[in-house]
């Protein structure tokens, strides 16, 4: 993304005027001082420097010198040349100091120190740049030159940014703000700010700043600062990923560079607009627009902006795999790159013809010279001339002799050098050749030594890899056993207790159900067959015979095992599960839905299906090796789905000879009327969906309960 910093401080190159008020006779000669200032501000500086240079040799007063020697350190600065500027400025303080009106003498001084501390700015000597614009604010503060001490404080806050002490710089830019009089340092404070803020990512503040310079930009008519604020406000959107609002800022910067021929500024921002278009992957836009802006760095001949254009559209080319316009955009920007080199070396060599160009003008103006001298004497004393003329001449010659032989000489020795520098050339060639000769035949010989002790090694460590695989395969085999068996251990630890528990309960039960409760049932008809009269003693008998046969007929039903017949299936299928989780390392979860009719269902369902989800849990614990099992039920339609899955290791449906434990879960599923489906997939675990009907049992729920009806009549 490219940028202009305008703007950044305040060099008073352009603008600032020396300001010399005296009503004294010096006053015509500070009329010639002013003139050269105003050619230097009208922007014809190459001039302002000749003249100034020319009137110093005549100048008078110390502080039109000053001013004079100030100026030439002004169009110093301006170019870069820091040394000769810091120098100027150098003795401008010195001349200043023989001044002797103090109002004069102190702005003059404000002025040099503020060129000094901008040149040691730009030398990157901040420290130095900092000392001198502090003593400009202590002088300027002193005499109360407030337009140079907020020149002085702008001038600070630039060093203070620049040594990454935003806090003061902040501190200093705000104060300028409060200077109402110099629209440059307002502005130049404004972009300061908002560049300061965007650095910090603190975009909010940047863009109030930005937005506030806009302003004044437009208050006073400065085009270009406008158009250099609304490309950072522009950036600033760019690097807060709000693309269009910064297509949209730098389309703004466009019309304003275009409608102002700021062309710089504009293929700036054109470039911008199309480095946000690649930010959004619209490459054919980029495209065009890149396009187009190259066209006018061509027409405009801006060398710089044409490799940046040819090397973005190399970028897009290539992206969109369009290598062969990709090579030719390489092609023309190395073109265009030797092109800036090969111009910078014409301007070398155009230099130092003009430096010989120069020499040889010298030369014969020295010659003229002679020949001037030549007539002069001729019209003195000819003979005398002539005579000299010839000792001149010979003179000449011996001097042109000597020259020819001294080439002569050099050219021989520089022959003899060069045919030594080739023997030596030889030499060495010979005894690189030797070298390499040797150093090959050591690299085969030790290459042959090499070679049978590699292929023992990659066979030794082979054998070793082989090795290493066969006892991790083997601690791996072990370990699963070891494992399987503490599973299976574990499993028929808890079978053995379920079923001992309900074996023992259904025991009892059918005891008292079936001997005690038959012989009460007995006695009673007995009793009910030998009642001849209505005794309260037999009615009282009988009345207890009933209470001690529904005691011992409840006590029977108590004993029947308490999974579904006291306690809700559900919550003993929750609970039963939730121990199998904490019985193991296995994590569980369980859902249902709706609890209510599921909990309604006839028991020899639920008994069914919870040895169904008992015989998948046992599979899961011996073969899975899973962290996690989840269960579902859901009964939707008379139709109940029973969704169980784990994370196990899986297995491959295609290969897989199902056991026992998967063919009685075939056969307690096809007895339901249900259907089952499998899937698994190598270390993705397994899903099993089962899907029994309900409604049928309803029916036969009705007539097991007729039945026991039926049986309790007969009994009682």
């Amino acid at each position: 993304m490219l940028s202009i910093s305008l703007f950044a401080q305040i060099d008073g190159n352009n603008k600032k005027t020396l300001s010399v008020v005296k009503k004294s006779a010096e006053a015509e000669e500070k009329k010639t001082v002013t003139s050269f200032y105003n050619l230097y501000n009208s922007g014809e500086e190459k001039k302002a420097l000749k003249n100034t240079k020319n009137y110093l040799k005549k100048a008078k007063y110390p502080s039109n010198i000053a001013s004079l020697t100030l100026l030439q350190a002004y169009y110093y600065n301006k170019r870069a040349l820091l040394d000769s500027s810091i120098y100027y400025t150098n003795q401008a303080l010195k001349y200043n100091s023989k001044i002797a009106n103090d109002s004069l003498k102190n702005r003059l001084f404000c002025l040099g120190y503020n060129l000094m501390g901008l040149n040691y700015k730009k030398k990157g000597l901040f420290e130095a740049s900092k000392k001198w614009h502090l003593k400009g604010l202590e002088i300027s503060q002193k005499h109360k030159e407030i337009n140079l001490y907020y020149t002085h404080l702008h001038g600070l806050a630039s060093v203070y940014k620049a040594l990454g002490d935003n806090t003061n710089a902040l501190k200093s830019y705000k104060e300028c703000l409060e200077y109402k009089k110099d629209d440059e340092i307002r502005l130049g404070s404004y972009i300061n700010l908002g560049d300061i803020y965007s650095d910090s990512k603190d975009y909010e503040k940047s863009n109030y700043y930005y937005n506030q310079g806009k302003q004044l930009s437009e208050k006073t008519n400065n085009q270009q600062a406008r158009a250099v604020i609304a490309l950072s406000i522009g950036m600033n959107y760019q690097l807060q990923q709000k693309i269009t609002d910064a297509i949209n800022m730098y389309n703004e910067v466009v019309f304003i560079a275009d409608k102002n021929e700021l062309n710089q500024i504009a293929l700036v921002a054109q470039g911008n607009i199309g480095d946000a278009y690649n930010d959004l992957k619209k490459y054919n836009e980029a495209k065009q627009i890149f396009s187009d802006a190259l066209q006018k760095a061509i027409d405009y001949g801006y060398l710089d902006n044409q490799v940046y254009f040819y090397d973005e559209l190399k970028k897009i080319a290539v992206l969109q795999e369009d290598y062969k316009n990709a090579f030719n955009y390489l092609t023309k920007s190395t073109r265009v790159k030797d092109s800036v080199n090969k111009i910078q070396k014409t301007r070398e060599i155009n230099e130092l013809e003009i430096k010989y160009k120069t020499a040889q003008r010298e030369k014969e103006i020295r010659f003229l010279q002679f020949d001037n001298t030549t007539k002069k004497l001729k019209l003195e004393k000819q003979e005398e001339a002539i005579e000299n003329m010839h000792l001149q001449e010979e003179i000449s010659q011996k001097i042109t002799e000597n020259t020819i032989l001294f080439f002569q000489n050099s050219s021989q020795k520089k022959l003899s050098e060069i045919s030594l520098l080739k023997k030596d050339q030889q030499l060495k060639s010979l005894q690189i050749k030797q070298e390499k000769e040797t150093k090959l035949l050591t690299i085969f010989g030790f290459l042959i030594v090499l070679i049978p002790i590699i292929g023992l090694l990659l066979q030794y460590y082979k054998r070793l890899k082989t090795q290493r695989l066969l006892n991790i395969q083997q601690a791996e085999i072990s370990t699963q056993n070891i494992n399987n068996l503490l599973k299976d251990q574990e499993l028929k630890l808890i079978k053995a207790s379920i079923s001992g528990q309900d074996k023992e309960r259904q025991r009892i039960s059918q005891e008292l159900h079936d001997s005690i409760g038959g012989n009460l049932a007995a006695i009673k008809l007995q009793l009910n067959h030998l009642i001849i009269s209505n005794s309260p003693k037999i009615k009282n008998l009988t009345t207890l015979l009933d209470e001690t046969y529904d005691q011992v007929r409840n006590l029977s039903h108590t004993l029947i095992p308490k999974k579904f017949t006291h306690h809700k299936f559900c919550e003993v299928l929750g609970s039963y599960f939730n121990n199998i989780g904490e019985a193991s390392t296995i994590k569980t979860d369980f859902s249902v839905y709706p609890k209510k009719e599921i909990d309604a269902l006839h028991e020899e369902i639920q008994i069914e299906i919870f040895k169904i989800i008992q015989e998948l849990l046992t599979n899961t614990i011996k073969h899975a090796k899973a962290s996690k099992i989840d269960l579902q039920l859901n009964l939707i339609d008379d139709v109940l789905n029973i969704l169980f899955e784990d994370n196990g290791i899986g297995f491959n449906p295609e290969n897989y000879k199902p056991g026992i434990g998967f063919i009685n879960l075939e056969n307690r599923i096809a007895k339901l009327n249900g259907s089952f489906i499998m899937d698994s997939k190598l270390k993705r675990g397994t899903i099993a969906n089962i899907e029994i009907p309900v409604l049928p049992f309803s029916n036969t729920e009705n007539k097991i309960t007729n039945e026991i009806n039926v049986k309790n009549n007969l009994i009682i």
